[in-house]
């Protein structure tokens, strides 16, 4: 039986573990803090049933997706996966410490996989005894909706690694697209400068919010702009992304923003704090 362990219930987290239920797989979400783990339970089962309304689900399957999601504290649930989804915060150390112990609890032949959105993979396999089972799995948000599945390959990663996790992506009902390890994969490479480029904007009074975002949904059939895209995935999430880009490519053209430090420092991270570029508390520009 196919049987997974997610680790870490926020907002990626609790949708990995939507897909991978929904498609047949048991699933232990696994999380240190017991109140993250009610959140995404109660985020899947919103989400369920707003497929089930819109007739993509029924609500036996909802029902059987629901009853396929094991909630726990103890990493000790990943013991029977066999495949390990490390879906925790953009956090280098954490993340390093937490796949040295997942190694340690995952069973011979487990594949290690991190939704990182930057992190080097080979860092992360190099704290295991298993690097050939180390991989990139980088969903995109909000995953029940978004297709890509960003596979990542480190120095180390086998190509019998990489074919099944590109076929469980397929499984998932998602579009694999294999891509090396280097900071920041395509994803983040390509996007983040253009996120940071509009703040810079923003920064400089090259013109507002609204309107930066304006152009690029009808100038360049954008769905979201970038600014209004950065609020969702969180400015600390992007200023992460972008001083590992800085860091690991040593090209200022990924120094980020000032104003991007200043916002995260003042706690304005976008949706997931009620403010960011725009203020979701009236649905304005800040």
């Amino acid at each position: 039986m196919a049987r997974v362990a997610v680790i870490g219930a926020g907002t990626m987290g609790n949708g990995i573990a939507h897909v991978f239920a929904q498609h047949d797989w048991d699933v232990a979400l696994v999380d240190v803090a017991p109140p993250a783990l009610a959140k995404a339970l109660a985020t899947i089962t919103d989400n369920l049933d707003r497929q089930v309304k819109k007739g993509a689900l029924t609500a036996d399957a909802r029902d059987a997706a629901l009853a396929r999601i094991v909630p726990g504290t103890d990493l000790g649930a990943a013991a029977e996966a066999t495949l390990v989804v490390e879906a925790a915060a953009e956090d280098e150390p954490m993340k390093f410490r937490l796949f040295g112990e997942l190694d340690r609890v995952a069973r011979p032949g487990a594949i290690l996989a991190s939704n990182t959105s930057a992190i080097s993979i080979t860092a992360l396999a190099a704290r295991t005894r298993r690097p050939e089972a180390v991989i990139g799995m980088h969903f995109m948000n909000p995953v029940p909706v978004m297709a890509l599945v960003e596979v990542i390959r480190g120095q180390a990663t086998s190509d019998a690694t990489t074919a099944q996790v590109m076929a469980t992506a397929r499984e998932l009902g998602k579009t694999p697209v294999e891509v090396s390890d280097y900071p920041g994969f395509v994803s983040n490479r390509v996007l983040m400068p253009m996120i940071n480029e509009a703040v810079f904007c923003l920064m400089e009074g090259v013109a507002t919010a609204e309107s930066i975002d304006t152009v690029m949904r009808l100038g360049m059939h954008h769905p979201l702009g970038p600014l209004a895209l950065a609020d969702l995935i969180g400015l600390d999430v992007c200023l992460s992304i972008l001083e590992v880009l800085h860091r690991g490519l040593g090209d200022d053209k990924y120094r980020p923003c000032p104003l991007l430090r200043r916002m995260v420092a003042a706690g304005q991270l976008g949706r997931k704090s009620g403010r960011g570029f725009y203020d979701y508390r009236t649905g304005a520009a800040t």
